[in-house]
């Protein structure tokens, strides 16, 4: 069995996480969320099915149409 050089087992890695880590943030993108922002800095996301992120996203969604 040949064992592959570094530097090409290392671009090999490349060539697959880079399309896989493509993919995932396309799909976190889509993902719907509300992040609400406070006056002291903090800052909280809530995503479709936390309770009370429905009409914060309902209300998002109208304010932008």
């Amino acid at each position: 069995m040949r064992r592959l050089p570094l530097r090409r087992l290392f671009g090999l890695a490349l060539l697959i996480a880079g399309p896989v880590l493509w993919f995932t943030r396309r799909r976190d993108e889509r993902r719907e969320r509300v992040s609400l922002y406070y006056d002291d800095g903090s800052m909280i996301t809530l995503e479709r099915g936390l309770p009370g992120s429905e009409r914060l996203l309902e209300l998002a969604r109208a304010s932008l149409h």
